[in-house]
């Protein structure tokens, strides 16, 4: 006759740390762990990614590289920054670039493209002034821009990362993003000024 043991249950994995840092720590000695990272910042990048390449197909590419290219660089991570975002971030600016040819081609077509016809009176009121009747000028404007400048404004302004947050993903001193938007913003002012 022999005696079985009850089985014990697994033990359920413990609950993922609450900032970035601790968690990828974690990933390095248990590699599925960072898929929590991945759940938490995936939809992030990708609707950043989408909006600056105007297109769904590529920005899954570009979410799934980034996530690929954190993994593979976990280990340099400076785990004295509990926020992953602008790390993240700066993986997928570097991955965008890529792409900067045809963002500026896309950019070029805004241009080009009349404003679509206000349907009623007060669409059409002179001193309403719409965004889609500024969007051919903005995409001259963006056009115009250095690549810096544009990956910069563009993570300030459509993905709201903080000055801070900005220079970590870019990897530039805080005065440089305080510089380069302060012209950034001259050159956009200027630019649209032109057009009215």
């Amino acid at each position: 006759m022999t005696l079985s043991l009850p089985q014990r249950a697994a033990a359920p994995a413990p609950p993922p740390p609450s900032d970035d840092a601790a968690l990828i720590e974690v990933s390095l000695t248990d590699p599925d762990r960072f898929a929590v990272l991945f759940d938490r910042y995936a939809d992030e990048i990708h609707r950043y990614a989408a909006r600056r390449l105007d297109d769904v197909t590529v920005a899954d590419d570009v979410t799934a590289e980034t996530f690929l290219v954190a993994f593979r660089k976990r280990a340099r991570y400076d785990l004295n920054r509990p926020d992953a975002r602008p790390w993240l971030y700066g993986i997928a600016s570097k991955l965008i670039s890529g792409h900067r040819r045809a963002e500026t081609r896309r950019l070029k077509a805004l241009t080009r493209q009349a404003p679509e016809r206000a349907a009623g009176f007060e669409e059409r009121s002179a001193e309403r002034v719409t965004a889609d009747g500024l969007r051919p000028a903005l995409a001259a404007a963006l056009a115009k821009l250095g690549s810096a400048e544009r990956e910069l404004l563009l993570l300030v302004a459509w993905a709201e990362l903080s000055y801070e947050e900005a220079a970590q993903a870019l990897d530039i001193p805080i005065g440089t993003v305080r510089s380069r938007l302060s012209r950034t913003r001259t050159k956009i002012r200027r630019s649209l000024e032109s057009h009215t």
